[in-house]
């Protein structure tokens, strides 16, 4: 690891750069970094925000002022190592209806990757993803690496209106939308899992660190579970 640079954003934050590129070998460094902050700045820690390469530290500048609040991460800094255990991130599964009809970018990337349906599914699911960081809208996870042959870029012109649970990919990531947004990414299929409560204790369903693994099942099984099968209509998304 480089020397962790500190950039100051603002007179309540600290951003912590650790790294410059995106590396699951990040996370026990960035994971160790969160258990230090929680522990020295106590009461005094408004929140965290971990990203693939960044940790952003917001604090209360009643109680600390800027310089105090770098000193700390600074001593923090001087001795960090990194938290293999803390890591290694809780599973999470995300069952998955791929079907074109919500997931309308499916064929062409099933073109694109010269794969068959099947195929491409087998290949989307099957592998573990690592939840590097949320952001965009509340409890919208980027999840990471995907394989580099659905690797696709995000769409030219964002949909204004995309349904909440859907699956998509954009460049080496995949991720599945809490609610209902506007967004750019390539959609593959649906979930029924509610990713984002405001009513409940830990509102988001996937958090940083997690492990999230992508479980096929067919529309039958995908009702079941609460999920929404009206398609993404051509007049719901807002495409020009």
């Amino acid at each position: 690891m480089k020397l962790p640079r500190l950039e100051n954003a603002g007179v309540e934050a600290w951003l912590v750069r650790l790294f410059d590129t995106i590396d699951e070998a990040n996370m026990p460094w960035l994971m160790a970094l969160c258990r230090r902050c929680e522990e020295a700045f106590g009461p005094a820690l408004i929140d965290l925000v971990p990203s693939y390469t960044t940790l952003l530290v917001h604090y209360d500048p009643v109680r600390l002022t800027p310089g105090e609040a770098r000193a700390r991460l600074a001593t923090i800094l001087a001795d960090l190592r990194p938290d293999d255990a803390a890591a290694e991130g809780a599973v999470k599964e995300l069952p998955v209806w791929y079907d074109g009809s919500v997931g309308p970018e499916l064929e062409r990337l099933m073109a694109a990757a010269d794969l068959d349906r099947q195929a491409l599914i087998d290949l989307h699911a099957g592998q573990e993803y690592r939840v590097f960081a949320l952001g965009f809208a509340p409890g919208f996870a980027f999840m990471g690496r995907l394989d580099e042959r659905l690797e696709m870029p995000r769409l030219d012109t964002p949909r204004q209106r995309v349904p909440a649970g859907s699956v998509a990919v954009a460049g080496r990531q995949t991720s599945a939308y809490p609610r209902q947004s506007p967004g750019g990414w390539n959609l593959i299929g649906r979930t029924p899992i509610t990713l984002f409560d405001q009513h409940r204790d830990e509102q988001s369903f996937l958090q940083v660190g997690d492990r999230v693994r992508f479980q096929p099942v067919e529309r039958a099984e995908f009702e079941r579970l609460g999920g929404d099968t009206r398609p993404v209509a051509s007049q719901q998304e807002g495409r020009s």
